[in-house]
């Protein structure tokens, strides 16, 4: 199974855990947090972040999902996307989110696809009724 390792802004990933608990209803052992804060070493991210990918890593690989491309989060997920095995996707939402955890069957090319094309099909203008 894919590992997938979000590496977000604050309590973010946090959140997100907790509204995949809600749907689901538990945490799947293949997802783990990397919660970076305003004062955080970025270097000390990126070790904490490697040791998390070799903990999620059971052969498969491990997607790495961040909030803002371009913010430190995601980079840091970038740099972590030098490791073999992994890849990454930015502007992680709670659609892309749910697609990935529940696509676990699938190999980590495939995932990360199914995590852009969530997030983009998910985002719809809402009209009045």
């Amino acid at each position: 199974m894919v590992g997938v390792l979000l590496v977000t802004h604050n309590g973010l990933g946090d959140s997100f855990v907790d509204c995949i608990k809600h749907v689901l209803g538990e945490v799947p052992q293949n997802l783990k947090v990397l919660s970076v804060l305003a004062g955080d070493d970025p270097k000390q991210k990126l070790t904490e972040g490697q040791a998390l990918i070799k903990h999620l890593d059971t052969g498969e690989g491990v997607l790495i999902l961040t909030d803002i491309f371009g913010a430190t989060p995601s980079n840091v997920g970038r740099q972590l996307c030098h490791a073999e095995h992994v890849m990454g996707v930015a502007g992680v939402n709670l659609p892309m989110l749910l697609r990935v955890m529940c696509s676990r069957n699938k190999n980590l090319p495939e995932l990360a696809k199914i995590a852009i094309e969530g997030g983009r099909e998910c985002i719809v203008q809402m009209e009045q009724q």
